[in-house]
């Protein structure tokens, strides 16, 4: 893990910042178009007029960001803030970096989480159920609805959820951005419940179309491959019931390939989709990569990579971990 992120956080810094484009040019177009007003003199105490720029406001702004440094220097620099969680200023927001992903942190949270518990509360047992129906109707009617709703990209099903049911077209039953409405507060805790499940029903739909028909057919396959098994034909022969077969005897093998996704539960915790976010106008951390990248935001780029880089080693670690919980015929040594 160590040196894999000594290798992608090296490789994405040097991406970003050799990159075309950088927080002076952006500075510097908007102080062109008037857009920093007189802010933009104030950095080197001179002025500018017009469309010029002079060479002491570009240097200054080149030394307020850190660009009078070379690269490795500015890396160097950023490795070892890191050791004090330290990801430094926002350009755009012109605060710290944490207190701005603190801000958009809630609505990926709460999506990422929701949906991440919700698929595979719903797709394991699906995918047991049309195992042990293998080739029934109830099997090809779900295989072609799942199939279905896979070939529909998520941002396109959320457009559609919104006409058909939230955009006053055909029915007006849900209510466009937001997580709750503008009495919240006043709300019991019943009807808080109520009007949060209101709001998250359509955007949770369309974060979960992608994953929901992967995993349950993954979960089928792999349930598949276990009842044909010897040992499972030898459990039957001996007059064991088909619930003890399936869920005792198959289920726990089953799960291996499945234990994957498990450790990327941390991760959940920084879903982002920029799309449903814009559909849906919600703010969260995909809205905010998409926004950061325009504005060339590098700090705020590195912070959001930093934190699912070490998420998604910590999940692996722990999928790892699960494959031996599940299966104790895995060793690592």
């Amino acid at each position: 893990m160590i040196p894999t992120f000594f290798g992608v956080t090296i490789l994405m810094f040097g991406m970003i910042n050799l990159a075309p484009g950088s927080p002076i040019e952006q500075k510097i177009q908007q102080m062109r178009f008037g857009g920093m007003g007189d802010a933009g003199a104030g950095v080197s105490g001179s002025t500018h007029k017009d469309s010029a720029v002079s060479e002491e406001v570009i240097e200054a702004l080149r030394k307020q960001y850190g660009f009078d440094k070379p690269l490795y220097e500015r890396y160097w620099i950023w490795l070892s803030n890191l050791s004090r969680l330290d990801f430094g200023e926002s350009f755009t927001y012109e605060e710290p970096v944490l207190d701005v992903v603190k801000g958009k942190l809630p609505v990926s949270i709460q999506f990422g989480v929701i949906s991440f518990f919700f698929s595979y509360l719903i797709c394991i047992p699906l995918g047991v159920l049309k195992a042990i129906k293998h080739g029934s109707k109830f099997d090809v009617t779900s295989s072609f609805l799942l199939s279905a709703l896979y070939s529909i990209p998520g941002f396109m099903l959320g457009i559609l959820l919104l006409v058909y049911f939230a955009g006053g077209t055909f029915v007006d039953w849900f209510p466009i951005g937001d997580l709750y409405s503008d009495n919240y507060d006043d709300l019991t805790f019943w009807a808080q419940m109520g009007d949060r499940v209101w709001h998250f029903f359509l955007p949770l739909i369309a974060y979960m179309v992608g994953q929901f028909t992967v995993l349950t057919l993954l979960m089928k396959n792999s349930m598949l491959e276990v009842i044909s098994q010897d040992y499972i034909r030898t459990a039957k022969a001996k007059g064991l019931s088909d619930k003890m077969v399936y869920l005792k005897h198959s289920l726990r093998n089953a799960l291996v390939p499945i234990v994957t996704g498990f450790g990327h539960f941390l991760s959940m915790f920084f879903a982002g989709s920029l799309f449903i976010e814009r559909i849906f106008n919600l703010d969260g951390l995909g809205l905010l990569g998409y926004q950061s990248l325009l504005e060339r935001d590098y700090n705020v780029i590195m912070g959001l990579f930093f934190i699912q880089t070490v998420l998604m080693f910590v999940g692996n670690l722990i999928s790892d971990i699960l494959y031996v919980v599940v299966d104790p015929r895995i060793d690592f040594e």
